[in-house]
């Protein structure tokens, strides 16, 4: 996983996965985020190329598909990156969850799109009720739940629908793709426990690719 013992290199932003259907999402998503229109738009753009990459079989490596025992988030859960964009606003990882796994709650803090490669998942959607204004403290309740099998995706536009968690339903491990508008893995994020309230900083790490140093700025710091 990454940490402050690593140190940033060049290799390890643009395709760390340079496939033809990586390519073009990536280039596909770039030329929208170009365009002077909002989040919602982007995304409906960014559907059917999507689409194609999860329906494609035979561009992820079986490396990248695999339980991480050192997973920051736990469980096994392996978090890879595809791509990345080496200015932080982009990146394309796969996520994969054991078994009976379920990652923690937690938000994202861009927009993007999430879809089932394999296997199959629940997730459960949270409705942030409070204002935020505590940093330390979040009032959440269960705003949906849906299961989602091979080639589902969904989006996400920060503040809806940007919390949630996602748990493994299939007997093999689900592998989902991530496309989303910021380095997600090494931003600050907020993991929640909506039974005592609470909200904790973390970063999750990819298994493949270091972060920054770990003394960055945290959410909500000046």
């Amino acid at each position: 996983m990454c940490g402050s013992d690593r140190s940033h290199h060049h290799s390890e932003f643009g395709f760390l996965v340079d496939k033809p259907q990586v390519r073009l999402l990536v280039e596909e998503t770039q030329r929208q985020m170009a365009r002077p229109v909002d989040s919602a738009e982007r995304i409906e753009a960014l559907k059917p190329v999507f689409g194609q990459l999860l329906a494609s079989q035979d561009w992820l490596p079986d490396a990248l598909a695999q339980a991480d025992a050192t997973s920051k988030m736990g469980d096994g859960i392996g978090q890879y990156a595809l791509y990345r964009a080496e200015d932080g606003s982009l990146c394309l990882f796969s996520l994969v969850i054991p078994p009976g796994a379920s990652t923690p709650v937690h938000d994202h803090l861009a927009w993007g799109l999430i879809g089932v490669y394999r296997g199959a998942q629940q997730e459960t959607v949270y409705r942030r009720l409070d204002d935020g204004s505590q940093a330390d403290r979040a009032n959440l309740e269960i705003a949906k739940e849906h299961e989602l099998s091979r080639g589902d995706f969904y989006a996400l536009i920060p503040p809806t629908d940007d919390i949630h968690y996602v748990r493994t339903i299939s007997d093999t491990a689900s592998v989902s793709i991530h496309l989303l508008a910021n380095d997600t893995a090494c931003v600050w994020r907020h993991k929640f426990n909506p039974d005592a309230g609470t909200v904790t900083p973390f970063r999750s790490g990819y298994a493949n690719a270091a972060c920054p140093p770990e003394e960055q700025v945290r959410p909500g710091a000046t």
